[in-house]
Formats: structure tokens, sequence, C-alpha cells
């Protein structure tokens, strides 16, 4: 799929950086990548998974393989989603290079890190060879046709890999290779509010999402429920959230508020992003209806985790 140049020069301006050669793959260095490397904080995945897994919010790599593509048009999305394609169109990029063209993007962006006297010199330099792969940045990852070779080629380097999908395609998670760590992300408590927030692109998007819901029992790695709530929309009915949390049988919940960036500006108001007190409430709301346990949060994020 052919980006716009209109488009493609915003996202570069962004920070974006196209890394393969048929422009669906991109990397983008993370806001906490920075802050950690000048000793500033780190993002709330490493708080919250660090220690098992040893991610390191210096060594992500924060990419996507399939920007341009989703079939959702979620009125919290930052991307412009009038250039966002449901499904798959032109040339795929080896699993491989697309690695190697992230990683040698990623040093490049922070290439002026080195100069700096407040940063890090032994995390700057460990954030030249990424550990962890956040398979996470924009468009829906199993829309990418190699999806099992690029977590595949994630272990072979050595890399964890945090994979976050809309859910939209259980006939993919059938067969997935398995990540680290599997995200569903689940934003709405009942099939009205989803058409509403997500705009599926693809028919039956809510039975879709439910069979994923029922596939993710079956996944062997660690897996996750998020929910990124938007005050007015989809910060409600805990309940109902309750009942489709406990089909997918996840360790892990985390609630996060939508954050007011992008071009969601153009859909939402500065009102529709809650406070970090109202997702805390919320959290523990879910708590008493899932039985899982508020475990920690990160006020900076405005996200909450709850653990079975």
């Amino acid at each position: 799929m052919a980006i716009p140049a209109s488009e493609l020069a915003e996202l570069e301006q962004a920070g974006y950086r196209f890394v393969s050669e048929h422009r669906h793959s991109a990397v983008k260095v993370c806001h906490w990548t920075r802050k950690s490397l000048l000793d500033r904080g780190v993002c709330y995945k490493e708080l919250f998974y660090g220690r098992d897994l040893g991610m390191q919010s210096h060594r992500c790599l924060q990419l996507t393989p399939s920007l341009p593509f989703c079939d959702h048009r979620c009125v919290y999305c930052w991307r412009n989603t009038d250039v966002t394609s449901p499904r798959w169109i032109g040339e795929v990029d080896e699993p491989a290079n697309i690695l190697d063209g992230a990683i040698l993007a990623q040093r490049r962006l922070l290439s002026g890190f080195g100069g700096n006297p407040n940063v890090d010199g032994q995390k700057f330099k460990e954030a030249q060879n990424p550990k962890h792969c956040a398979i996470s940045l924009a468009g829906e990852p199993t829309l990418y046709p190699k999806i099992n070779e690029l977590i595949e080629e994630c272990g072979r380097r050595g890399m964890t890999s945090f994979l976050v999908t809309n859910g939209q395609h259980p006939e993919v998670l059938e067969h997935l290779a398995e990540p680290t760590q599997l995200y569903i992300s689940l934003v709405a408590p009942d099939p009205e509010t989803y058409e509403r927030v997500c705009q599926p692109a693809v028919p039956n998007g809510w039975g879709r999402l439910n069979r994923s819901l029922e596939l993710m029992p079956s996944f062997k790695c660690r897996k996750v429920i998020r929910l990124t709530l938007v005050r007015g929309l989809n910060l409600k009915d805990a309940a109902k959230y309750a009942g489709l949390i406990e089909k997918a049988g996840s360790e892990f919940i985390e609630a996060k508020a939508y954050m007011h960036v992008g071009f969601a500006r153009s859909r939402l108001r500065m009102e529709n992003m809650p406070l970090h007190q109202e997702i805390r409430t919320f959290a523990r709301e879910l708590a008493q209806e899932t039985g899982y346990e508020f475990v920690d949060e990160s006020e900076a994020s405005r996200v909450v985790l709850l653990k079975r």
C-alpha cells in the first residue's frame, strides 16, 4: 500500500522511520527510552514486567510491521485512520530485514545522545543492541503475512517480544508463534460500545474479538488484556468487562487511560482523557469483579496493573 507523501512526511517529522523496502514497517524511539538514557525514569512495562523478563526501557525497540494496515478505526487512535487499509496490499518484506532496518534506524535516532554529558554511558552502549521488541507501535500486526517469522526472528536474536493485537484475526492466533507476551486489546464491554469506539472495517468484528478471547487460554506465553479507557465512551460496566476477561483467562489486566494526542484530538476532547484517579477507581472495580489483585500502577502513564 502506498502511503501518501503528505502522510509520510508527517510521520517522519514526528520521529517515525520506515525501515522496509516496501514502506510497511516503521520504528520510533519511545519517549521512555529517551528518559531512561537520561536516568529520568522508565516505562510502565519495565516497572511491571522488568523483574520477570529483564525488560529495560533503554533497550526496547518499538516497531510495527504493518503501519498502513488496520481493520479498526478507533476513535482514540493517534493515527490518521482515513489512510489505513483493512487488508494487506502490496509486497511483503522479510522479518530479518525489518529487524535489521529497525535496529539501524534506532541507532541513528539515538546517535545524538552519545555526546550528551547527562546520558548514562553504559545505558547508551547497551541501547545500540536492543533486547526487547514491542510489536505495537501502530497498525494491526496480525495482518502482516509473516508475523510468525518475525516473532521467531526475535527469539533467534535473543530478544523478548510483546505482541499487541486487536483480536480481529482469530484465524491467525490459532497458528501464531508464541511471543514472550501476548496482548489483546479489549476496549468495549458490549457490542454497541465496540461499534462506537472501534469502528470496525470488517464484518462481525465483535464476534471475531470474542473468538480471539476464547483462544487466549490456549497460549502458554504470558497473556495480558489491555483496556484503553475513554471517559464518556467505554469507562463503564466493569462487570461486563469481567465477563469478557474471564473468557481470556489472562494473567494480567492493564487498565490504561486514553491519551489526547495526534489525530485523536480531532475526534475526541481533552475531557475524554481520564485522570489517573479515575483509572485507579475503575481498576479496583475490575479487581472486585474479576478476583484479580491490584499489584502496581504508573501515575505518569495513567495505567494500573491487575494480576490473577
